[in-house]
């Protein structure tokens, strides 16, 4: 079996987790099969447009599967486990969660203009920009830059945790 790792990142509403998850996902999947969890905790995601067959079949409440040739998406009204969804995902190299402070993961907090110092109680890095400047920041969380994608790559090779 492939060695497969997984890494998490997290951040206030509007950090720029959704980008950051993004640029990594473009680089890593150069080389690497990539999967990309991301949480809804405000059960807003839209499953299709409305009034399309798949988005009729996802309202009934029932699990869906739409396949075509060249993709094929699966919409869940049950929530999984990150054990569950791993065994659907079956073939990547790396997972990158948004959100789920409560997985046991490495995880990355970004932070942008202000810092909120609760996210250091689970996290182990913090990737920010030069707006956050002067900010006391515990020796155990290690410090990237967010706009440099290879350095957080780079962290997350290093300390991503097998599954």
């Amino acid at each position: 079996m492939q060695k497969r790792y997984a890494v998490a990142f997290t951040g206030p509403s509007g950090s720029g987790k959704t980008t950051l998850i993004e640029k990594i996902a473009i680089e890593l999947i150069k080389s690497h099969k990539v999967a990309i969890i991301k949480h809804d905790p405000k059960d807003k995601a839209i499953f299709d447009v409305k009034g399309k067959d798949s988005y009729k079949f996802s309202q009934t409440g029932a699990e869906v599967i739409v396949a075509s040739s060249t993709k094929t998406t699966y919409l869940s009204q049950r929530e999984k486990s990150l054990d569950e969804i791993i065994n659907m995902l079956e073939d990547f190299d790396y997972l990158l969660v948004e959100g789920l402070k409560t997985l046991p993961l490495p995880r990355i907090v970004i932070f942008r203009n202000n810092i909120e110092e609760s996210y250091f109680d689970y996290s182990e890095a913090m990737a920010t920009d030069n707006s956050i400047k002067n900010i006391e920041i515990p020796n155990s969380i290690d410090i990237l830059d967010l706009n440099n994608t290879q350095d957080i790559i780079s962290w997350i090779k290093t300390n991503a945790k097998e599954i």
